[in-house]
């Protein structure tokens, strides 16, 4: 199956491409809520109180454009469908293949 690598720490995404890639799938389910660069910044949900739901799709969005480490990877578009992180499992049958 072909298919185009772009590292998006080079080549940042404008805001809209990001929007584009997205397509229907809200910024929030990008979002790396869990990575270091999201403790760092306060934007994990915490004992402080941080509610992700505080922050709109707008905010989150404009925090994965100014910071590439807040979009979670890998971002694999198939057509019009897109599937965002790393689960094996799930990459696997959004690509309609099997494990050995």
């Amino acid at each position: 199956m072909p298919f185009r690598e772009r590292d998006f720490f080079k080549e940042r995404f404008s805001e809209g491409e990001l929007r584009e890639l997205l397509g229907s799938i809200p910024p929030s389910q990008a979002f790396a809520w869990r990575s270091p660069t999201a403790r760092a910044r306060g934007l994990r949900p915490s004992a402080e109180g941080l509610r992700p739901e505080a922050l709109s799709e707008d905010d989150l969005l404009r925090l994965m454009l100014e910071e590439p480490r807040l979009v979670r990877r890998p971002l694999v578009r198939v057509g019009d469908r897109l599937l965002v992180g790393a689960n094996l499992k799930a990459l696997e049958a959004f690509l309609g293949s099997s494990s050995p």
